[in-house]
């Protein structure tokens, strides 16, 4: 299913100065709806101060594209999880994630998940649809009039599989970057891995990061975290992973979930190191987060740390990403779709 209702959002000033022209306004109200729509976050037509009273009543009901705040549930790291309802009444996820120095939006990419991830809450809760690229923007532009504060960074680690809606993914990040005002390095576009589609987002040459969800050193335990990795072998992925290095040249980060005795044995790290011996990446280690629908456990301190000393022994850059938003389910893997209040 998609939503075949045109919007504003989503689209360029280019495309909004022949909208308002096509409406019989002068050209230098594309510009004006620009500003509106993308820096000051307008949700309706009739906020606009600067368009005519008449104009504004006339268009009260046309479709900016914005969603609905349904709840905000509020960690006490301020970390925010919002369930936003869409214009055809689902309902997606959506993180805000402040510190001292910056804003991130963590992006749902579609309406829950088909990659049925055995650690990961959202694929529990089934799939509905992709995200067009004004319900992606719209995510970011929700943040930020919440905060009331500029979003520095957007991570596509929400709900959904990025790389199975990569032509809405490609042109929100060309709106954030453009539009917004968001830097292109300052995003992050993550995959679990889809045959074909790693080397065909190479090709766009984005400078964003791009991660990869590797949670497993050999190709049996992939399998069986991951369902889909049948259908993507891990000397195939990593073989594509070395293709969009010398593509784009940009390095690889390698997202790896710690399951607490699954896959973070001594050996496993140095399995791991040798999966990617002599590549230009980055590991980014990511303790367990617990959802209720599975049974994994977190590793304790020091498994996690010799995990990574191992790592680092081996040559490999590596980091320990301490989740935000744990106690609010707005944590990596604990994203889930629901329309009630938590």
């Amino acid at each position: 299913m998609t939503l075949t209702q045109d919007t504003l959002l989503g689209k360029s000033v280019d495309e909004l100065t022949t909208w308002v022209k096509q409406k019989g306004q002068p050209a230098y109200r594309g510009k004006q709806l620009h500003q509106w729509l993308y820096q000051k976050g307008a949700r309706s037509l009739t906020e606009i101060s600067v368009f005519p009273k008449a104009w504004r009543e006339e268009l009260k009901d046309y479709p900016i594209g914005r969603s609905l705040i349904n709840h905000c549930t509020i960690a006490p790291d301020k970390t925010r999880k919002y369930l936003l309802g869409l214009g055809d009444n689902l309902i997606i996820e959506t993180v805000g994630i402040p510190t001292s120095k910056r804003l991130t939006v963590c992006v749902s990419s579609q309406v829950g998940c088909p990659m049925n991830c055995d650690f990961c809450a959202t694929g529990k809760g089934g799939y509905d649809r992709n995200l067009t690229c004004a319900e992606i923007v719209d995510q970011v532009l929700t943040v930020q009039g919440d905060f009331q504060q500029r979003v520095s960074h957007v991570v596509f680690m929400g709900m959904g599989e990025p790389l199975l809606n990569t032509k809405e993914v490609i042109k929100a990040v060309k709106i954030l970057n453009q539009d917004v005002g968001i830097g292109q390095r300052s995003l992050t576009i993550s995959t679990v891995g889809v045959p074909k589609k790693i080397l065909e987002l190479a090709h766009h040459k984005l400078q964003v990061t791009f991660a990869v969800s590797l949670h497993a050193p050999n190709q049996q335990l992939r399998e069986q975290l991951i369902p889909s990795a049948k259908y993507y072998p891990l000397p195939k992925l990593l073989s594509d992973c070395r293709k969009y290095v010398e593509i784009t040249g940009r390095r690889v980060t390698f997202e790896y979930i710690l399951l607490g005795g699954v896959n973070d044995l001594p050996e496993q790290a140095i399995q791991l190191a040798k999966c990617l011996k002599g590549f230009q990446s980055h590991v980014n280690l990511i303790p367990y987060n617990p959802i209720e629908e599975a049974d994994y456990q977190r590793p304790d301190a020091e498994s996690i740390n010799v995990f990574k000393s191992i790592l680092e022994g081996q040559k490999v850059a590596v980091s320990v990403r301490h989740s935000r938003g744990l106690e609010a389910n707005a944590a990596c893997g604990q994203l889930r779709t629901m329309s009630g209040v938590e």
